[in-house]
This record gives C-alpha cells, structure tokens and sequence, in this order.
C-alpha cells in the first residue's frame, strides 16, 4: 500500500521541483533570506516569472515571505522553510552531479559567463 502513497507524492513534488526557475530560486536561498530584488539580479529570470514562482513555493509551504514595516520603504524577505531546507542535500547533490556530468557547449558557456 506505501508504494501506491508514494508514487502520487514523488510526482507532485517532481512538478514542484520541475517548474522552470525553481530549482535555481531554491538554491540562490539557500544561502540565507534575500529581498526581491537581490534574487531578480542574481537569476536570468523576469520579474513576473520570479513572482510566480516565489508565490508558488510559499503557497507551497518551501519558502517564507516576511515583510517588514519597521522602516520605509517597506522591506519583503524571502527565506527558506523547514520544509524547503530539507531540499538542501538534495540542491547539493544536483549541484555535485553536474559538476561531474553536465557538459557545457560554447554557447552555454558564453551565456554562463554573461549571467
């Protein structure tokens, strides 16, 4: 019975996980909270997208956005939840896996040195 629990489960979170951008967000935040704006410059993704997808993740209950009002202008942080730094051994090993396997052509390179 566990096995057919499993299954619906591993899909989900392979949709989550899949999403473009997501697997890049998670890992930016694994140093530590980060504003909006420090995660927009540190991607190659848009505005609009990178929204989405952080409104995804804490709807998701992977990341926490705390606004503070203490000051003006208002500051908005983004942080990782128990639950998204349970993904660190996992962003971790995909990041030794490519290390070790991912080949990148001329182009790919080219692009990774202009981000």
């Amino acid at each position: 019975m566990k096995q057919s629990s499993l299954c619906p489960k591993f899909e989900k979170g392979m949709q989550l996980l899949g999403k473009r951008w997501t697997g890049l967000i998670l890992y930016q935040l694994l140093s530590g909270p980060q504003r909006f704006c420090a995660l927009e410059g540190a991607l190659p993704v848009s505005g609009r997208l990178l929204s989405e997808r952080l409104k995804d993740l804490e709807k998701e209950g992977l990341v926490h956005r705390q606004v503070f009002t203490d000051s003006a202008p208002v500051r908005v942080e983004y942080s990782l939840t128990e639950m998204g730094k349970a993904l660190t051994p996992v962003l971790k090993g995909i990041e030794s896996w490519s290390q070790s396997w991912i080949e990148l052509n001329a182009d790919e390179m080219a692009n990774d040195s202009e981000e």
